[in-house]
């Protein structure tokens, strides 16, 4: 196994912030503000590469230690490995061309009310989450193809067309993280071709039998952003009100491949 301290980017929007504070260790922050607004902090290793060649495959182990600053922070926030699913990036900025694509991950995600991130009524759909999907290799132009199919999800009847249909796609783990996520712990993924094993402190906390296909790139990241796509209802999506500045600690971070 090779010990390897990736390169990564920082991204944030306006008075957020990114902070090293020594390798392997970020303090990522995004200010108070109102709802309406999207706010980001992000250290990430794909904003310069096309999809294909994200840098990670199975098999692979990520650990850090990391502490948020609430336990019920208004948004998104987390750590892992994705392939930038609904990203639309035409090459601007210097970021890497890349379409829209169906979802891949292996994270731990934390996803505040009223965020619903679940196309199965049998997992936990928001919370700490340890979570995998999984999903075929679809080729960007049928994806196009399908993506005017995406309005009915603005109505509950087609929402719950749009929910089945994703649920045949992709497949999907979740279960919940335990533990007070402001005080300091050892989070661990270690990911295989048949699954993905989480652990806190050194316990295995989720067996997930999912495991995505990759490659997939690295991202840590905190946000006030959510995302809703509920058994009942339609697509809800949009920004939350942080009363106050809210941010991610990370330090330790590692990962360990063939």
């Amino acid at each position: 196994m090779t010990d390897t301290l990736p390169d990564l980017i920082p991204i944030h929007t306006r008075a957020a912030q990114v902070h090293a504070l020594a390798p392997g260790a970020w303090r990522m922050e995004i200010p108070a503000g109102p709802a309406g607004r999207y706010r980001l902090a992000q250290v990430d290793d794909y904003h310069h590469l096309r999809r294909r060649d994200f840098p990670w495959r199975a098999p692979l182990r990520l650990s850090l230690r990391a502490r948020a600053s609430a336990p019920d922070l208004p948004g998104t926030w987390g750590f892992g490995l994705w392939n930038d699913p609904f990203s639309l990036s035409m090459g601007l900025g210097g970021a890497a061309q890349r379409f829209p694509a169906l979802p891949e991950a292996a994270w731990f995600f934390f996803a505040s009310p009223p965020n619903y991130l679940s196309f199965r009524d049998d997992l936990p759909a928001q919370g700490f989450l340890a979570a995998t999907f999984q999903a075929p290799a679809i080729p960007a132009p049928i994806l196009a193809l399908a993506a005017p199919a995406l309005a009915l999800a603005a109505l509950p009847v087609g929402a719950r067309l749009v929910r089945r249909t994703l649920r045949r796609l992709v497949r999907q783990s979740a279960a919940l993280v335990p533990g007070d996520v402001t005080a300091w712990h050892t989070y661990t993924l270690d990911w295989q071709p048949d699954g993905v094993t989480f652990m806190l402190d050194g316990d295995t906390i989720a067996a997930a039998p999912v495991a995505p296909r990759g490659p997939l790139a690295l991202v840590l990241w905190i946000d006030n952003q959510y995302a809703a796509l509920p058994p009942t209802g339609r697509l809800r999506y949009g920004t939350l009100a942080n009363p106050g500045p809210a941010w991610l600690e990370v330090t330790d971070l590692n990962i360990d491949h063939e």
